[in-house]
């Protein structure tokens, strides 16, 4: 992992996923509350052809995709007790 700032100086942290895919732990510029931004940094849009497995999907100009969570504190203190399940007995339920 690592801990950087962006331009306006709030806190990210970058990482990579499972998968090797690129993510992002980021604090939000909300003016009128406290959020984070988390997720994976860029789309990777697929579809399963069959006897190929999975393959790119080319998208049109201008395409955006949002691959982010924008969760607030109460939001993410929700999540935390199942987060905390998984860490110490390897399931959500």
């Amino acid at each position: 992992m690592k801990i950087e700032f962006t331009n306006r100086g709030f806190g990210r942290i970058e990482f990579t996923d499972r998968n090797g895919v690129e993510c992002s732990l980021q604090e939000s510029s909300l003016a009128n509350e406290e959020a984070i931004w988390l997720g994976c940094n860029k789309a990777n849009p697929q579809v399963l052809v069959p006897g190929q497995s999975w393959q790119p999907v080319e998208m049109p100009e201008g395409y955006v995709a949002n691959t982010r969570m924008h969760l607030t504190r109460d939001m993410v203190r929700e999540l935390l007790p199942h987060l905390q399940r998984f860490v110490d007995e390897g399931t959500i339920g």
